[in-house]
């Protein structure tokens, strides 16, 4: 049995710019992993209507779920909400739940509800609330997409909202084998096991230290048999 399939979409023109270093991704992919979902694919976009919807509604026809972050802010240029309530062709307002989770927040700060925060209270027709334990605002999910904040620290908590409420499959394994010889000459033999092991991922990363080429070799899979099998032809390989 496959395990699910996920994407992930990262909104926001300060990602592109290289103003702001994604690390939503790299967390999201090792959440994901561990519980037996395939992430199979990160698109980047900018702060644009009609990308953002394009990308939602094609990768959430493709993968069982879809995971956005970004957007989702009190600003003019948070629309990633607007966006998924098109894409799906349902209204938004503000919404009683969320807007009491709000004013709940801000009076115990003793902070103004004003018009720009209550911005975050809208949320698209039959979605469901995700819950943000760091900073209140909700995140939410329509039809097979997440929608979740950009803020590394708040994204984490959205995530970790979400992840025992997901069906996952068989968790990833790896095995990692350092080779001290240049790829070139690895190639071939690893090419084979990669051929004879086709449920299996193995990737050859490169590296030089002291004037000596070689390769971290790591195998990946759902079976630690069969893991174990290429990584055993692999070291005897290269004896």
């Amino acid at each position: 049995m496959t395990n699910p399939t996920a994407a992930m979409i990262v909104i926001g023109d300060e990602i592109l710019s290289g103003r702001t270093r994604d690390s939503n991704m790299h967390h999201l992919a090792g959440q994901l992993t561990s519980v037996g979902i395939d992430l199979k694919e990160v698109r980047v976009v900018g702060d644009e209507h009609g990308t953002i919807i394009a990308a939602v509604q094609s990768l959430s026809r493709a993968y069982d779920s879809v995971f956005t972050s970004g957007g989702i802010g009190p600003t003019h240029d948070d629309i990633t909400a607007d966006c998924i309530a098109a894409a799906f062709n349902k209204s938004i307002d503000v919404r009683d739940d969320a807007r009491a989770i709000l004013a709940a927040h801000y009076a115990k700060s003793k902070t103004e509800l004003n018009e720009a925060r209550l911005r975050m209270a809208r949320i698209p027709e039959d979605a469901a609330l995700i819950d943000n334990p760091v900073s209140a605002a909700p995140g939410f999910k329509l039809e097979n997409v997440h929608v979740m904040a950009g803020v590394p620290a708040v994204f984490e908590a959205m995530v970790a909202s979400v992840l025992p409420t997901l069906t996952g499959g068989a968790p990833l394994i790896s095995a990692t084998l350092r080779i001290e010889r240049g790829e070139g000459d690895i190639a071939g033999p690893l090419g084979q096991v990669a051929k004879d092991h086709p449920a299996l991922s193995i990737g050859s990363y490169p590296f030089q230290k002291d004037g000596k080429y070689g390769a971290h070799i790591v195998i990946r899979g759902n079976e630690q048999t069969e893991i174990d099998v290429a990584a055993q032809k692999i070291e005897k390989a290269f004896q």
